[in-house]
């Protein structure tokens, strides 16, 4: 369960929190006063939603085999618009003033909304969704408590970024909106980052030449993802402050002046002043502990079993039966042409067969397989792979890729490896 709490969680948290901002710094009047605009933002969810689960029906079924393809132009197009968005914000208290005076700058701002919306979801949800293929291990009944216990973890996980997201949502109206506008810019500054640090490592990943002065900070950007998901949450403490120092000023004793119904409005914005910053503040340490504590929990120092010798020769990789003929899991690396290091896999099924496929799937990458008590279990999701379905397509099964078996021996072409090197990059 909490494997799947950590892993979903930290995956939902920006998309949430940037529609929350996005909601809180452009709604405006109720009614037939809103402008024809405001449902674009939720269509911008919807539309971003479907086509995130969409994508990871394929990538799960193996109809779309390279996520790189379809995944850089997204992150080309949201980088720009996480630009515009940010810039709406900024904006958003001259946009949302006497919007109707200039209500084209008003229709811009909601349609870079449901853009940047429609696009971060499209990005952040996949991998999320991909969890679902987990929930039950191959030969395994349905209902089982572990899958139970898996689903409540998912389910936890979505729960726990959307309340987060509303908990500093509650901050709207206690907090100097200024302090608001500051913490969402931040916000989506750091999503921005994220989103460029996808783009540069597939275009370092397919280039012959990347600028030397953006290596590091790529380097320094992927090995902080968490910390950045954390101050992604930890930044509204700027408005959870000033709504406290709001509160806290507020009259609370009458006074020459001020009438009795005055002073019980100000006892009722100094409750939910502090209430809304003290919530804020639970949620922020929720957010720390669940990608600290959480993580640290649930991540296994495992390495995987040293790569073994073969022969390789005039575009041939040769390995002999008897070399892995034991049912044990067998792990070989490549070079490809480009310069990637591969690793592939074998194991010899029951009944002679032999499973043979890199040591990568489409769903977790290239982490890699290991044995234990005489199973295959993927080390990123820590699946169990059904060895009949070693060699097919699909879920968190290793990427096949052609070979041939004959004379004692099972050969492969290094061009088919050449072909493959993307899923190890």
């Amino acid at each position: 369960m909490l494997e799947q709490f950590v892993a979903v969680m930290p995956g939902t948290l920006a998309p949430a929190l940037l529609i929350m901002c996005l909601s809180v710094m452009l709604t405006v009047g109720e009614g037939k006063d809103k402008p024809i605009s405001s449902h674009w933002r939720l269509w911008g969810f919807i539309l971003g939603t479907i086509a995130a689960i969409v994508f990871a029906t394929l990538r799960a079924t193996a109809v779309i085999n390279q996520r790189t393809f379809v995944n850089q132009p997204v992150l080309t197009v949201a980088v720009v618009v996480d630009l515009l968005a940010i810039a709406a914000v900024i904006a958003s208290p001259w946009i949302v003033k006497d919007w109707r005076k200039h209500a084209i700058w008003m229709h811009l701002a909601n349609a870079v909304s449901a853009i940047a919306i429609a696009l971060t979801l499209f990005y952040a949800l996949p991998d999320v969704i991909l969890q679902l293929t987990i929930w039950v291990e191959p030969d395994a009944p349905i209902f089982t408590s572990d899958m139970l216990l898996r689903a409540l973890g998912f389910l936890l996980g979505l729960a726990m970024s959307a309340i987060v997201a509303l908990i500093f949502r509650t901050m709207r109206s206690t907090a100097v909106r200024i302090s608001f506008t500051v913490a969402s810019v931040l916000m989506m500054a750091i999503l921005f980052i994220q989103h460029a640090t996808g783009l540069l490592q597939m275009i370092q990943a397919h280039s012959l030449y990347f600028p030397r002065f953006l290596f590091q900070p790529l380097v320094f950007s992927i090995n902080h993802n968490q910390q950045m998901i954390m101050v992604q949450a930890l930044v509204f403490a700027i408005p959870a402050v000033a709504s406290m120092i709001a509160g806290f000023r507020m009259t609370t004793k009458p006074e020459p002046g001020v009438n009795e119904a005055t002073v019980r409005r100000h006892k009722a914005f100094r409750r939910h002043a502090i209430a809304s910053a003290v919530w804020s503040l639970v949620a922020m340490i929720g957010v720390t502990l669940t990608l600290t504590v959480g993580v640290s929990a649930t991540t296994q120092q495992i390495t995987l079993s040293p790569p073994e010798d073969y022969s390789l020769k005039d575009g041939v990789a040769t390995i002999t039966f008897a070399q892995v003929e034991d049912g044990h899991l067998h792990r070989f690396e490549y070079k490809a042409k480009d310069g990637t290091e591969m690793r592939f896999i074998i194991i010899k099924k029951n009944g002679g067969a032999y499973g043979i496929g890199l040591d990568a799937c489409e769903n977790c990458g290239d982490a890699g397989y290991y044995e234990k008590d005489g199973k295959i279990i993927c080390k990123k999701c820590e699946v169990a792979i059904n060895l009949a379905t070693i060699g097919f397509k699909g879920g968190c099964n290793p990427i096949p890729f052609p070979f041939k078996m004959g004379g004692g021996k099972i050969t492969i072409q290094t061009a088919d490896l050449d072909a493959l090197s993307a899923h190890f990059q």
